[in-house]
């Protein structure tokens, strides 16, 4: 496993790492969690992402006690987690959702810790912007975490390439703690806002990126050229909006194409699509998936070949699904 520093940070992450949306309580339970977790740490995985919101909560708890069994030293795994969505069972209207004020910010982190048995969070993010919060009152809540001990480092999900730089000079400005690192959805058909938005900030100031969908919901891995498969993702309750861009004809196209190509590399199209998305040198991490050990093992094989991604292959991969991303 190759490891990369996170953004201009010393911090080092594994090139692979491991997320719990939809899987962690939905799909696994502790046990289960505590064996991925184990499998992924064996392949050298040492990032594990997570959000306040998955499974409302739950997502935390089961990482939290999967990690407690596990009895890693802490030195030795980076822990995630997002604030902004809330968690709909507190009730707490308006300042629990949907907001990235101080006052539900303070409460949140203390939240996180309690669920995931943690003295700290490696890293922390804005899981969206916030319109109606000044971004000042965000940037300081944050900063204060990281003063506090509470968390390491700070950074953003889905925020505009503006407003990440105005967080950014607000801290520069007042001495604080800066974002280092922004987690995007980044895949073969989803490219503008890492590849052109976000351009000027990987000098700039030094951004770093921790990916998320690879695989587009599952679309790269082809499951979905025949429709909608039982079991599948996309039949989950609270998941039916991703049915449209899974099932797209001409993407579901591409991926054919793609076969032949994964093929020659001595792969599959889930792999080349991962090994796509490691070779762009400004991402420090991408994130997996999986509900499945056999899934993770076969994602991971991504690595080998990463280094068959010549100019060549990669202009074959472009020419099938460039004009398709957006």
């Amino acid at each position: 496993m190759n490891f990369r520093r996170l953004g201009r940070s010393g911090l080092q992450v594994s090139a692979l790492s491991l997320g719990s949306w939809v899987t962690y309580h939905n799909q696994l339970d502790t046990h289960s969690a505590r064996e991925m977790l184990a499998a992924a740490r064996d392949a050298g995985i040492n990032f594990f992402d997570n959000a306040e919101q998955y499974a409302q909560g739950q997502s935390e708890v089961v990482m939290g006690e999967a990690l407690k069994a596990l009895k890693w030293p802490r030195l030795g795994y980076v822990v995630t987690t997002k604030f902004y969505w809330g968690l709909d069972g507190d009730g707490q209207v308006p300042n629990g959702l949907n907001t990235l004020n101080r006052k539900y910010l303070m409460q949140a982190i203390d939240g996180s810790l309690r669920r995931m048995q943690l003295e700290h969070i490696d890293v922390v993010y804005c899981h969206r912007s916030d319109a109606n919060t000044p971004i000042e009152e965000t940037v300081h809540a944050m900063s204060d975490m990281i003063t506090q001990g509470k968390a390491l480092y700070w950074g953003t999900s889905e925020w505009s390439a503006a407003d990440i730089r105005a967080a950014w000079d607000i801290a520069e400005r007042h001495h604080l703690h800066k974002p280092v690192v922004e987690q995007p959805q980044y895949h073969l058909f989803h490219r503008q806002r890492v590849e052109q938005e976000y351009a000027r900030l990987y000098e700039d100031i030094g951004l770093g990126l921790t990916t998320f969908s690879p695989l587009a919901s599952g679309l790269l891995t082809g499951k979905y050229r025949d429709g909608v498969p039982p079991g599948s993702r996309a039949t989950m309750a609270g998941l039916e909006w991703l049915v449209e861009g899974v099932t797209d004809a001409r993407r579901n196209a591409a991926v054919a194409e793609l076969a032949p190509i994964a093929a020659e590399l001595g792969g599959n199209v889930p792999q080349l699509a991962i090994a796509w998305v490691m070779a762009n040198p400004r991402v420090s991490s991408v994130i997996l998936g999986a509900s499945k050990l056999s899934q993770l093992q076969d994602n991971l094989r991504a690595q080998d070949l990463l280094p068959k991604l010549t100019p060549e292959v990669m202009a074959r991969i472009d020419a099938v699904t460039k004009a398709l991303a957006r």
